[in-house]
């Protein structure tokens, strides 16, 4: 009878009293058999148990009961994120985008604008496209790795973009759009040196080129295009004021020269040695594109200002711009020269190194795609600068994950304890508190000598005369070689505060590392967690919730948050 869940049989029968002011015998057999079907064909041998449990339980106070044991579960409200509506936006006409430099991967930062943009489309059942802005072969070199690391982060995140869309394919329409501006005295082609320009916009000139025939401005185009110019050599510009208050605006540039023999692009190699620059390529492209609403940063206001020259000159309407406030990110990297000069240096192990906060850390560390999803859907778009620190990631993780993760125990840098038993003891402890359907994990100890692990934090706890907790085993005081076993009340240990310790049999322990961000520790897992799988995150008690990196031996988990 004694391998019936007594715990599960008292903590029904407690609620029950709590409830109600008094256990029910029969109600408590109908809460056992559901959470526990397999008792059906034993109800015979179960109703001894249980009425035995109801009078124990009935025997004491309503407030002891509500001291050592949870009331009743309730089912939580599903959150719902409900996004403001979008200024003039018309159901199954919105289109939206985001527009990634394939030069890295994504991180925390990158986010807003990716969910948001995917949300609204999905709200008025309009489009979505991710567009790869990869025209920069030289600066901003874009690489395949990084395309296909997007593409993997989009995916994993459960958005499906209607279609990507690569810059790089498009380089003819961006040359038909230049024609059309220096037909319409628009655009001109610029031969001034660099800094010899920067002296005449700042100073509200025009440069000498500024005032070429259209017949000028389309052979010295040609050139450009027929590798008649070097690198540097040539620029076309948008003729905006040149006094307008911004000097970045004026006369800004929009394509330019790069010498790819030396900067050979990934997916047209050297076919092309004119590019754009962003803001030209941008206006055309939402505008072809069919971009009804652009969500972007608030540091992108300057561009909007320099793309309205492209629809004003070309007599397209902008979308709507909606910009939203920067995101501070107080614990993670996300600066991608800082993190490829960490990386070459040795300092990061990889775009995936546990300090960063980039997409391919975060999965790599437990994070679950619904929990970033949710900080974003509550951050929203607020037009004010916002903090997401890793305690509001954590906190949302937690409810995603908690209810899958089952429970361990692991120890770091263990320390070796003796302790001595005056009979044989098994322990059953859930793999999972709420779920008794997925079973127990385990331990036998023996009468006389044993030996456990403790975690290296917990040696601190071993000051001799001190009281501690074994949890589920026991209490215990700090002898000069031993630890001495009291009792295994646990209200009493409750009652005198006194430490929780998890431990492992040091018979059935299983080798392991911890990785944490900057430090790695190495140590044992309870053999119980043969059986878990990479990928899986579980909840090493006490310690935090871990997703598993390698369930071989020995087994890699990745710490992702308490």
């Amino acid at each position: 009878m004694m391998d019936f869940d007594v715990e599960l049989i008292r903590r029904y029968a407690a609620e029950n009293k709590i409830k109600f002011g008094r256990a029910s015998s029969k109600a408590v057999i109908g809460k056992v058999i559901a959470s526990m079907p397999e008792y059906k064909t034993r109800v015979r041998e179960l109703i001894p148990v249980i009425e035995r449990v109801v009078e124990e339980i009935n025997s004491m106070s309503i407030e002891d009961l509500k001291r050592y044991y949870s009331p009743p579960v309730k089912k939580k409200v599903k959150e719902e994120f409900r996004l403001p509506p979008l200024p003039k936006a018309v159901e199954g006409m919105v289109s939206t985008r985001f527009a990634p430099n394939p030069d890295f991967v994504l991180h925390l930062g990158s986010l807003r604008p990716l969910i948001l943009s995917y949300e609204y489309a999905k709200m008025y059942n309009g489009k979505f496209y991710i567009r790869f802005e990869d025209t920069d072969p030289k600066t901003k070199r874009p690489e395949p790795r990084f395309y296909e690391a997007i593409k993997r982060d989009v995916e994993w995140l459960g958005i499906k973009p209607d279609k990507y869309i690569y810059q790089s394919d498009r380089l003819e329409l961006y040359y038909d759009v230049a024609r059309t501006l220096i037909d319409r005295g628009y655009a001109y082609v610029c031969l001034c040196e660099r800094d010899v320009f920067k002296k005449y916009v700042y100073n509200g000139l025009a440069c000498p080129h500024r005032g070429q025939s259209i017949e000028d401005n389309h052979e010295l185009f040609d050139k450009m295009l027929n590798r008649f110019f070097n690198e540097g050599e040539a620029v076309l510009r948008i003729k905006t004021d040149l006094n307008h208050p911004n000097p970045s605006v004026r006369d800004w540039p929009a394509l330019r020269i790069i010498d790819t023999e030396t900067y050979r692009h990934p997916r047209v190699y050297d076919e092309y040695i004119v590019w754009p620059l962003y803001n030209f390529s941008c206006a055309i492209d939402d505008y072809m594109m069919g971009i009804t609403h652009v969500l972007r940063g608030a540091e992108h206001r300057v561009n909007e200002v320099k793309q309205s020259y492209i629809f004003r000159y070309m007599g397209w309407d902008p979308p709507e711009y909606i910009h939203h406030g920067r995101v501070a990110i107080p614990e993670g990297i996300l600066s991608k020269s800082k993190i490829l000069k960490g990386i070459r240096e040795g300092l990061y192990t990889g775009i995936d190194d546990p300090r960063l906060a980039t997409l391919p850390a975060l999965r790599r560390r437990g994070f679950h795609p619904k929990a970033l999803y949710n900080v974003i859907l509550k951050t929203g778009l607020s037009s004010s600068n916002t903090t997401i620190d890793f305690s509001m990631l954590a906190a949302e993780n937690r409810k995603v994950i908690d209810r899958e993760a089952n429970r361990y125990y692991g120890v770091r840098n263990p320390k070796t304890v003796y302790i001595y038993l005056m009979d044989d003891v098994e322990v059953k402890i859930r793999v999972h508190p709420d779920h008794p359907e997925r079973g127990y994990r385990i331990f036998r100890l023996y009468r006389g000598e044993n030996y456990i692990y403790i975690d290296f934090e917990d040696e601190k706890y071993l000051e001799y005369g001190a009281l501690i907790r074994l949890i589920s085993l026991g209490n215990f005081r700090v002898g000069e070689e031993t630890l001495e076993f009291i009792n295994n009340d646990v209200s009493w240990a409750k009652e005198r505060g006194i430490p929780f310790i998890h431990w492992i049999p040091v018979e059935r322990v299983l080798e392991a590392e911890f990785i944490y961000p900057g430090v790695i520790y190495s140590g044992y897992v309870e053999a119980n967690v043969l059986g878990v799988h990479v990928d899986d995150v579980i909840q090493l008690e006490r310690l935090g919730y871990f997703r598993v990196e390698d369930d071989d031996i020995p087994f890699r988990f990745i710490f992702a948050h308490r």
